[in-house]
C-alpha cells in the first residue's frame, strides 16, 4: 500500500477517536493489495483466506471507513450492488464502462471527456472537485460470439447479476 495512503487514514482515524486493529489494517491492507475493482463481499472473502479471524461486519465497516476518509469511491452499479475502486488517486479523472450482462467493470480514461468537463463547469461557474462517468452497456464478446467468460465466471461463483431493464 501506498504510504501516502497510509499517513491519510491514520490521520483520519485518529481525527475520529479511533484505533487501528490488526482486523482492520487486514481489511485495508487487502482493499489496496489489488488495482482492481471489488465488491464488499470479494473483499472478504480476500480476507478471510489469510485472516479467518476478520469478521463480515468488520469488513463492511471499514469499507464506510475509506469511502469516509476518501481513500476508496464507491461506484453504485444498481440493483443494490456496489463495488469499490482502490485506484481513483493514481487517476482521478477515469470513468467506468460497466457491462449490464456480466457485470464487468472497464477503466477508462479520455481527454476529451476532461476538456468537456472542464468547458462545461467552467462555464456554469463551478470548481470541479471530483467526477465520475459511468456507461451502461453490453460488451463486445457476448453481442458478437453469445459467450462471455466474464459471465460464465460470475454465474459460477455464484455473482448475483443485474436484471436487464
Amino acid at each position: 500500500m501506498d504510504a501516502g495512503i497510509r499517513e491519510r487514514l491514520d490521520e483520519f482515524i485518529r481525527r475520529k477517536g479511533l484505533r487501528r486493529t490488526t482486523q482492520r489494517d487486514a481489511v485495508i491492507s487487502s482493499a489496496f493489495s489489488k488495482d482492481e475493482h471489488f465488491t464488499a463481499e470479494e473483499l472478504y472473502e480476500r480476507v478471510r483466506k489469510k485472516h479467518p479471524d476478520v469478521s463480515r461486519a468488520t469488513v463492511y465497516r471499514t469499507l464506510l471507513l475509506l469511502v469516509e476518509a476518501d481513500l476508496l469511491r464507491a461506484i453504485d452499479l444498481g440493483e443494490n450492488q456496489t463495488t469499490y475502486d482502490p485506484n481513483f488517486h493514481d487517476k482521478p479523472s477515469h470513468n467506468h464502462l460497466l457491462c449490464i450482462d456480466c457485470g464487468r467493470v472497464v477503466e477508462f480514461e479520455d481527454a476529451h471527456i476532461d476538456l468537456l468537463n472542464d468547458c462545461v463547469t467552467r462555464r456554469l461557474g463551478f470548481k470541479p472537485l471530483r467526477q465520475t462517468l459511468k456507461i451502461e452497456g453490453s460488451c463486445e464478446q457476448l453481442r458478437r460470439t453469445g459467450r462471455c467468460p466474464n459471465l460464465i465466471a460470475a454465474r459460477l461463483s455464484g455473482k448475483r447479476l443485474r436484471k436487464k431493464r
